[in-house]
């Protein structure tokens, strides 16, 4: 479900996997409560979430200090992410910025919209993976809920095996849906 990456004094840095839901359901725990009992941290704090669908870094919090302080960093925009993606589509265009207010669409999907009131911002490149894929790297530059998911689509090019955005393909064998969070740059302050 996870592999602890950095277990730091006022963080903890996981790889989470795909399928893995954050939040405790009616029949299920939660990422959260699992990582206290596993680890053994009685204080931790979520600072960002990643969708069930999307695997890779997730940071949380040890302490309430360090926890409104990269929370602080992430609402202003001073957390850099970068996301890793495959597709089975050709975009649009091959590079670039994709703007737009989010809206929502049926079947709790977001839809890209062309208002500009309070925009996603997100930055991508694309190359070819081969065998017909296309590789994308990611730098949403705002938070929003399904953000890179709705962006990718919005050019032509849903992330594989997603399941609200991307659809069915014929004869293809799809396992997971291929987003993954793969950097996060963040500071912690020092403590004197």
């Amino acid at each position: 479900m996870y592999r602890i990456i950095n277990n730091h004094e006022d963080f903890l840095l996981i790889n989470k996997s795909s399928g893995v839901i954050f939040h405790k359901g009616s029949e299920t725990e939660g990422l959260l409560e699992l990582l206290k009992k596993e680890a053994g941290i009685m204080e931790l704090h979520a600072v960002h979430r990643l969708d069930k669908v999307t695997s890779g870094l997730l940071l949380f919090a040890k302490n309430i200090d360090t926890a409104k302080d990269i929370s602080r960093q992430f609402r202003n925009r001073l957390v850099e992410k970068y996301y890793i993606a495959l597709s089975d589509r050709k975009p649009r265009k091959k590079q670039g910025l994709i703007k737009g207010d989010m809206g929502k669409a049926r079947r709790g999907a977001w839809k890209l919209l062309r208002t500009m009131n309070n925009p996603a911002v997100t930055q991508f490149f694309s190359c070819s993976a081969g065998n017909n894929m296309r590789l994308f790297i990611i730098r949403p530059r705002t938070g929003k809920t399904h953000q890179v998911r709705v962006a990718l689509k919005s050019i032509g090019s849903p992330v594989l095996g997603d399941p609200l955005y991307h659809g069915k393909e014929e004869g293809l064998e799809i396992d997971r849906t291929y987003l993954h969070s793969y950097a996060l740059s963040f500071t912690v302050r020092d403590k004197e």
